[in-house]
C-alpha cells in the first residue's frame, strides 16, 4: 500500500469517527424501538484463581469478560469510508450495559478495566475487559482437606430489567482455554446457566447468567503437613503403656503427645471459618486427643496398681484367673525363665505357695525343733524360752517378708499385663480411626 493510500485511510477514519458521534449520546439505550429489548451476549473466560479465603468465604479470581450487543445508532456504509469495516475506540464513547457481578465481595467494588471496544460497520460492538473480582462463596469444610467447593459468579444488569436488556450466555460453560493452573485448587468445570428472577423490590423480571466454578482441593500439602504428623504422633501414645512403670515418663509422654495435637488443632482452626461444620481433620484431632486423654488416665490407674505396697490386699481370685492367666497368655507377658506359651506353670507354683501362716517353713526351723526334741535337757542351751521366742520371731519375719514380696510381685505383674493389653487396644483404635478418616475422605 502506498503512503498516499495510508493517509487516505487515516482521513476516512477521522471522518467516520466525527460522523458517528456528531449526534450520538452514550446515556441512552441504543435501540430503534424503545419497547423492544436489547440483546446482550455474555462470555466469561477464567484466567486465574488468585486466592480462596475459606475463613472469610471470599474467592478472588482473574476474569476476562466479553460483552456483545448491537448499537442501532453506530452503523455505516464501509464503501463510503474507504472500506473501513472495524474501528477501535474508547469504551467511554459508546453506551455500555451495566452488567455487574451480583455477589461481589470487594469493599471498593471495582468494576471492569476501561478498555477499548471493537465497533463493526453493522453496529455490533464487542467489549473485552479484564477484571479481578472478589466474589462471596459458601465454603463447606466438612471434608477438609479432601473437600470440593462450588463457587457461583452471577452476572446481571443492575438497573435494566428483562424488558429492556435480554442477557444471554454465549457458551454453555465458561472458557478455560487460557486458565493458569492453581497450586491449591483444581478446576473441574465451569457450567453456565441463564436465570430469570423476579425480586421483591420490582415486578419486572431480571435475567442473569450464573457461572458455577467447580473446585477440588489438592490435598497433598495438607496430608504431608497436617495429617501424617498427627498420625505418627498419635501412634506414639499407645507406646506409653510399653514404658516401664519405674521410668517415671509414662504420664509425661501422654501429656506431650496431647500438647502436640493441640498445636495442630489450633493451626487448622485458624484457617477454617467459625461455623458449626467441623472439618474432617478436626474431628480426627478431637477423637485422637480423647483417646490420648483416656490412655493417660488409664496409665495413672495402672501405675497405682504397680506401686501397691506391702500393705495391699492379695490379688483377688477372679483377677488372678482373668488377668494373670488368660490375659497374660493373650498378651504374651511372662517373667524371666517362663515360656510365653505356657505361663500357667509359674502361676501354679505361685498359687501353691500360701500366704502368711501357710505350710511353708523357713530354712532351719525344722532343724531347730529336731535339736530341741533330741538334745539333752541338762546339757543344751536350746531349752531356754528366750532363745526359742527369738528364733520364732525371726522365722515369722522371714515368712511375712516373702509373702509381701510375692504379693507385690503379683500386683506388678497385673499392672504389666494391663499395660500390654491396653497398648494393643489403643494401637488398634488409632489404626481404625486413621482408616476411617481416609475412607471418609475417599
Amino acid at each position: 500500500v502506498s503512503p498516499g493510500c495510508r493517509g487516505a485511510q487515516g482521513r476516512f477514519a477521522y471522518k467516520l469517527l466525527h460522523d458517528l458521534f456528531a449526534n450520538y449520546s452514550s446515556a441512552l439505550r441504543p435501540v430503534e424501538d424503545t419497547d423492544r429489548a436489547l440483546n446482550v451476549t455474555l462470555r466469561v473466560t477464567l484466567s486465574q484463581i488468585i486466592d480462596m479465603d475459606e475463613r472469610n468465604q471470599v474467592l478472588t479470581s482473574y476474569l476476562w469478560v466479553r460483552q456483545t450487543w448491537l448499537d442501532a445508532h453506530l452503523n455505516w456504509d464501509k464503501d463510503e469510508y474507504g472500506g473501513i469495516d472495524i474501528i477501535r475506540i474508547p469504551s467511554s464513547y459508546v453506551w455500555r450495559p451495566d452488567i455487574i457481578l451480583y455477589n461481589n465481595a470487594d469493599e471498593h467494588f471495582g468494576g471492569s478495566m476501561e478498555t477499548n471496544v471493537v465497533l463493526r460497520s453493522d453496529g455490533h460492538i464487542t467489549w473485552d475487559s479484564p477484571a479481578i473480582t472478589k466474589s462471596s462463596c459458601k465454603v463447606d469444610v466438612s471434608y477438609f482437606p479432601f473437600d470440593g467447593q462450588r463457587c457461583r459468579l452471577t452476572f446481571g444488569s443492575w438497573t435494566y430489567n428483562g424488558n429492556q436488556i435480554d442477557l444471554r450466555n454465549q457458551l454453555d460453560t465458561g472458557d478455560l482455554t487460557d486458565f493458569v493452573e492453581n497450586v491449591e485448587w483444581e478446576v473441574l468445570g465451569m457450567p453456565a446457566t441463564r436465570n430469570v428472577i423476579t425480586y421483591g423490590c420490582c415486578s419486572e423480571p431480571y435475567p442473569d447468567v450464573t457461572y458455577t466454578l467447580l473446585l477440588r482441593r489438592r490435598a497433598s500439602f495438607y496430608i504431608f503437613n497436617l495429617l501424617l504428623p498427627c498420625i505418627m504422633v498419635s501412634f506414639l501414645a499407645p507406646l506409653g503403656f510399653y514404658l516401664p512403670a519405674d521410668s517415671g515418663e509414662k504420664v509425661s509422654l501422654g501429656v506431650t503427645v496431647l500438647l502436640a495435637l493441640t498445636v495442630f488443632q489450633l493451626l487448622v482452626a485458624e484457617s477454617m471459618p467459625p461455623s458449626e461444620s467441623v472439618p474432617l481433620i478436626g474431628k480426627y484431632y478431637i477423637a485422637t486427643m480423647t483417646m490420648i486423654t483416656a490412655s493417660t488416665a488409664l496409665t495413672i490407674f495402672i501405675m497405682n496398681v504397680h506401686h501397691c505396697g506391702p500393705g495391699a490386699r492379695p490379688v483377688p481370685p477372679w483377677a488372678r484367673r482373668l488377668i494373670l492367666h488368660h490375659m497374660a497368655r493373650l498378651c504374651c507377658v511372662y517373667e524371666v525363665g517362663e515360656s510365653c506359651k505356657s505361663p500357667q506353670r509359674a502361676l501354679g507354683r505361685q498359687a501353691g505357695v500360701g500366704d502368711a501362716g501357710g505350710p511353708e517353713e523357713s530354712p532351719g526351723e525344722g532343724q531347730v525343733g529336731t535339736e530341741v526334741r533330741g538334745c539333752p535337757w541338762d546339757h543344751c542351751l536350746c531349752h531356754h524360752d528366750a532363745l526359742l521366742r527369738n528364733v520364732g520371731y525371726i522365722a515369722g519375719c522371714f515368712r511375712r517378708h516373702r509373702t509381701n514380696q510375692r504379693r507385690t510381685g503379683e500386683w506388678k505383674k497385673v499392672a504389666k499385663v494391663m499395660d500390654r493389653f491396653f497398648m494393643w487396644v489403643f494401637f488398634l483404635m488409632v489404626f481404625l480411626l486413621s482408616v476411617l478418616v481416609l475412607g471418609n475422605a475417599a
